[in-house]
């Protein structure tokens, strides 16, 4: 499989490592300074770039028949528009928060969870989480997901950064040292306390997903997300 990279960051170059290592290629390599693209050249796409960037990299590759794959976070207020742009060019794209195959796991015990204390309002429900002091965007995309899925299967209707007011879903960012990623989802009552938690140890689980979806989406059209990927249901 020839795949291009929107981004080669920290996450793009491990990305290319782990793609290497499943046999695949590397035909492009683009950031901010890339004139030309040979769209014709790669199998598929994997756009780990800036918010600003995301956008714009994922509509280019839909327009030219590329199945995209974006772990991107940041410009989510376009996402409507691009999977409207891809269904109208009978595209393939897959949006993930987070591409951990661990994570997605995650969302899944997280939304379990929530529908299980749904008719216990005597537990509230916080989020925290804790990354690397260089990521820009807070709260995280995970976080966010996290958030939705506790709302989509509860009372609450809301999410907030650090603000519990009105009944919101409360979420903490914290940015510390070089941590890839902690999440943690806290259901507290004054007798006890329910708590899940994942954390990634490095940077490898979310590239192996990343591939591993590119690898799914071959000869594919439509809308995914990794639930597709995993055969989640």
């Amino acid at each position: 499989m020839k795949i291009a990279l929107f981004g080669y960051g920290k996450m793009g170059q491990m990305i290319e490592q782990v793609a290497l290592n499943r046999g695949h290629e590397i035909v492009a390599k683009i950031d901010e300074h890339t004139l030309n693209i040979d769209f014709n050249s790669m199998d598929v796409a994997i756009d780990f770039s800036m918010p600003e960037a995301a956008y714009s990299n994922i509509t280019k590759c839909i327009e030219n028949n590329v199945p995209v794959i974006s772990g991107t976070t940041g410009w989510l207020d376009k996402y409507e528009d691009a999977a409207a742009l891809c269904e109208s060019k009978n595209g393939a794209f897959i949006y993930a928060s987070n591409f951990s195959l661990g994570v997605n796991i995650f969302f899944e015990l997280n939304n379990y969870l929530a529908k299980m204390m749904q008719n216990l309002p005597e537990y509230k429900v916080s989020l925290e989480e804790i990354h690397h002091t260089q990521k820009l965007d807070a709260p995280s995309g995970t976080a966010i997901s996290l958030a939705e899925g506790v709302i989509s299967n509860s009372e609450y209707t809301q999410w907030k950064l650090d603000d519990d007011s009105n009944g919101s879903l409360s979420i903490t960012s914290k940015r510390i040292g070089k941590t890839p990623g902690t999440h943690t989802v806290t259901y507290d009552n004054v007798v006890d306390s329910i708590e899940i938690k994942h954390t990634a140890h490095n940077r490898e689980g979310f590239a192996l997903g990343a591939v591993t979806a590119a690898e799914w989406i071959l000869g594919k059209t439509g809308i995914f997300s990794m639930r597709d990927v995993l055969n989640l249901g």
